[in-house]
């Protein structure tokens, strides 16, 4: 039997006023956001507020890149899964941190979603650590094409696929669970340029973060006041990193969202609330010299 990871200390519980407060004293404050962000946008998230997952294991990189069969499993899910990424739009959490920027009260935000969204809600410098759905790259030549462009071919690939889905259930990053598929016929386009495999410019599991996308991340960092997580349980390392080195540079570390983290045991304070009204509220408790314009 698999052991449960277990779970980090809790960070202290504060008031809406104080981390307002701190997130001023050490303006800008780099963001880290996650799944918890999204939600409300319609795109699921992969675990509970105790940080245990929802649903079975996403695809692993090996098994992509390795089998062919799971090659079609994953595009054929993605045929259909894709409608619900391409179709959401930025709700109030993405418009809240947008705002916070405009202020001067966070920098960067290094987002491990691949929706995009943060983007969409006029955030300028966001870092996509796990990459963007929104793009389909070459493993043999290293093209990239959108993936409006790739969906439209395997439509015409696999005429009637997405039609004949009854009542899928949605997943996160572009999945969705179709029930007893027979996946045998579904067809995979190559790339057009070099006959090569084709893969979502994203981070799969098991995969490593680009080493440059990696350094520009620790670059912000270096700039910023502080860290603070939004709506991410930071369970895998490539986001709680980040975490262990704002601590060992001395920088403050800051929590918002409804479950634990990985990075509870770091954090100076944490506030506990949906990642919407958590962010209002604290716009609600900035001091009047943090005014936008």
């Amino acid at each position: 039997m698999a052991r449960s990871r277990p779970l980090p200390e809790a960070a202290d519980e504060w008031p809406v006023e104080r981390m307002a407060q701190a997130l001023e004293a050490h303006a800008p404050a780099l963001v880290i956001t996650g799944a918890g962000v999204s939600t409300g946008s319609g795109i699921p998230d992969y675990r509970d507020h105790r940080g245990v997952w929802k649903r079975g294991s996403p695809m692993q990189l090996a098994e992509f890149t390795g089998h062919e069969s799971g090659r079609r499993r994953y595009w054929a899910r993605s045929l259909v899964g894709w409608r619900t990424v391409e179709q959401a739009r930025p709700n109030a959490a993405h418009r809240r941190l947008a705002e916070l920027g405009a202020r001067g009260v966070v920098g960067p935000v290094i987002t491990q979603n691949v929706d995009g969204l943060h983007q969409a809600a006029g955030s300028p410098a966001v870092h996509d650590l796990h990459g963007r759905l929104d793009r389909v790259e070459c493993l043999d030549c290293g093209r990239v094409i959108p993936r409006a462009h790739h969906q439209s071919q395997l439509e015409a690939a696999n005429p009637g696929w997405a039609a004949a889905a009854r009542s899928p259930q949605m997943t996160p990053d572009g999945d969705a669970e179709l029930g007893d598929v027979d996946y045998d016929d579904f067809v995979v386009p190559a790339c057009e340029a070099c006959g090569g495999m084709l893969k979502p410019a994203v981070v799969f599991f098991g995969e490593t973060v680009p080493k440059a996308r990696v350094a520009a991340a620790f670059a912000a960092l270096e700039s910023a006041g502080a860290l603070w997580v939004v709506g991410s349980s930071l369970m895998v390392w490539s986001g709680y990193r980040f975490v262990r080195a704002a601590a060992a540079a001395g920088k403050p570390v800051y929590v918002l969202g409804l479950g634990i983290t990985r990075g509870d045991a770091e954090a100076s304070g944490r506030v506990t609330a949906d990642c919407a009204s958590g962010l209002a509220a604290i716009i609600q408790s900035l001091s009047p010299r943090r005014a936008v314009g």
